[in-house]
Parts: C-alpha cells; structure tokens; sequence
C-alpha cells in the first residue's frame, strides 16, 4: 500500500473525530439543531472519505493484511456510529442521541489508537505506545476546533440574534487544544531523541535532513493559528463575528498547513509530528 498517500489520508479521519469532538463544545440547548446537523454531516463525509480512501488504497496494493483489514474495520464502524448520531439528529430522542454519540466518541479514540499503533517506532513497552496516540488525538483536537469554529462563525448569518458566547467558548478551546498539541510535540521530540530502539536514529535523521520542514511545520502551522488566536480574541471583544469567522478562515488554512507538513514528515521519519 502507498505509504505516501495513506499518511496524508489519515487527516480526514482526524477531521472527523477531532470535529465529533468539538461538536460537545459549545452548549447544545443555545444552538438550533441545524447547526448540529449541517456540521456533522461534513465530519461524517470525512469519515467515508477516509474509509473509502483506505480501502482504495489496500485493494490497489493487494496487502490485506490482518492488520490493515482491521484498522479498516474499526474506522468503518466509527463512521457507522458516527451516522447514526447524525440521523439522531432529526430525532427528538435525546437519550438515543446522547448514546448514539457516546458511541461514536469512543469508536473514533479507538480508531485513533490502532492507526497510531500501526505507525509505532518501538516496542509496545516503550513511550511511543503513549506518545503516538497522543499525538494523533490532539492533532484531530486542533483540526476539530478550527473547522468547527468556522463553522458556528457561518451560523451567525443564519441567526442573528445568537449570542456571542458559543464562538467565544469554542475559541478558547481551539487556543487550549492548539497549546496542548505543541506540548505533545515537543514531549515526542524529546523522548523519542533520549529514548532507546529506533527513535534516536528517526530523531537523528529528522534534524539532519528535515530540520526546516519541522521548522515550517511548527511556524506556519500552530505558532502562525495561535497569531491568528490572538486577532480573533481582539475580534469577539468587539463583538464582530463576521470579521472572526473570516480570520477563522485563515486559521484553518493555516491548520491544515501545519498538519499536511506533518504528515510528510510522518512519511519520511515515522514520527507523530
């Protein structure tokens, strides 16, 4: 299977569970519903582009190992999970519904935790059994909150009288998660480098021949959103949601910069950067 082209597919199941996520942010009994189902139905999308993608990929190779077949499976059930959630949406069974995601909340961290396992440098009693899962999940943290930021900034032409205080609390989740996952990155650097089996050597070759592309992965991507962070706080201090919702364009853009830049390198040195 092209290894290539499964590293940078995985952004769309990240996509997906890190906006599930999100998705709990700001409080559900301020926001019509159409929001909750204009917005999930996109992150559902992602999920059965990515299912779709890998399997694309696993028949071209033909390598349907048991490995791959089941990382396969557990997504496919997530994505399953995850439209169930959406059809519950239409749905005044609120139990069903909070069940519904529930499940797919916890298939999706699931999902998480076997591709990260599948890219482990290491033994399984080793840090990278933490650190990869770890890694995968606050990146699709950080893709979850920007796209649903943006999302609920275009919910603001739909209700106008909406009060400001959903887009303020998921802001300040997008600033804490985006915080959170340089932390992680920093954390894997340093443990993978001063651990033993391969990290070293993926350390080493990372400075060695990729040091600037993990120079602009960390400056185009999280330092240049958390930039974009501050002008959107100044923004919602106005309060002018037509004017955050586009730098929350920007963010995004800059988002998914910083995670693309992370899955080459992914490609090119195994690490969860």
């Amino acid at each position: 299977m092209s290894d290539f082209s499964d590293c940078f597919l995985l952004i769309f199941g990240q996509l997906a569970v890190g906006g599930l996520i999100g998705l709990a942010v700001p409080p559900f009994t301020m926001l019509e519903r159409g929001f909750y189902k204009s917005t999930a139905t996109v992150f559902v999308g992602c999920a059965v582009l990515f299912v779709a993608g890998k399997t694309t990929l696993v028949l071209r190779a033909g390598e349907a190992n048991a490995a791959r077949l089941g990382e396969i499976g557990v997504w496919a059930i997530f994505t399953v999970a995850a439209a169930v959630y959406l059809t519950s949406l239409w749905g005044d069974a609120r139990r069903q519904r909070a069940r519904a995601y529930t499940i797919a909340l916890g298939l999706g961290l699931v999902a998480l935790g076997v591709s990260a396992s599948l890219r482990r440098l290491g033994p399984v009693l080793s840090p990278a059994t933490l650190l990869y899962p770890l890694a995968f999940l606050t990146s699709a943290l950080v893709l979850g909150a920007v796209a649903t930021g943006l999302s609920l900034g275009h919910w603001y032409l739909i209700d106008l009288g909406l009060s400001i205080e959903p887009l303020r609390r998921l802001f300040r989740y997008f600033v804490i998660v985006l915080l959170v996952h340089l932390a992680v990155l920093a954390m894997t650097l340093v443990t993978m480098a001063l651990g033993s089996g391969p990290g070293p050597a993926a350390v080493a070759t990372l400075w060695r021949e990729h040091a600037l592309l993990l120079a602009l992965r960390i400056v185009l991507g999280p330092l240049t959103a958390l930039g974009l962070g501050y002008l959107i706080h100044r923004t919602l201090e106005i309060p002018q949601t037509m004017a955050a919702t586009g730098l929350f364009y920007i963010a995004i853009l800059a988002v998914m910069v910083g995670e693309l830049l992370g899955r080459l390198l992914l490609f090119r040195t195994a690490l969860p950067l």
